[in-house]
């Protein structure tokens, strides 16, 4: 006698038909824009282990730190420890020489330009 093949219902995650989101392939996107820093590859030679720096860019942006290590490659880098004890790996193009009387880079550029203002007579 032969045994009778046994049939399991459909899975209850199964769907049927096409999901109800438009499938959009994003390479073919309009908006998408990528700007690639080839700066970056050309570093900053001046650097070395021991100077004082100010991050530029990133997690730590204006903090103080002093460089660890430096690593070269494609996109020289560099192993700082900030101020706060704090350890991160940087692009050496983020990197400027830690001036304490200097302002920070981005926060004049975020400030308004003064306004002349009216003369009196």
């Amino acid at each position: 006698m032969r045994r009778k093949k046994v049939t399991y219902p459909p899975p209850k995650t199964a769907t049927k038909g096409r999901s109800a989101a438009p499938a959009v392939d994003p390479r073919n996107q309009i908006n998408r824009a990528v700007s690639i820093d080839t700066t970056a590859m050309l570093g900053k030679g001046e650097l070395q282990k021991g100077d004082k720096v100010r991050i530029l860019t990133g997690l730590y942006a204006g903090e103080a730190a002093v460089v660890e290590s430096v690593v070269g490659g494609v996109i020289p880098a560099a192993l700082v420890r900030t101020d706060g004890g704090r350890t991160r790996r940087t692009r050496t193009i983020d990197l400027a020489p830690y001036r304490p009387d200097a302002p920070l880079p981005s926060a004049a550029a975020s400030e308004p330009p003064p306004s002349p203002e009216p003369e009196t007579a």
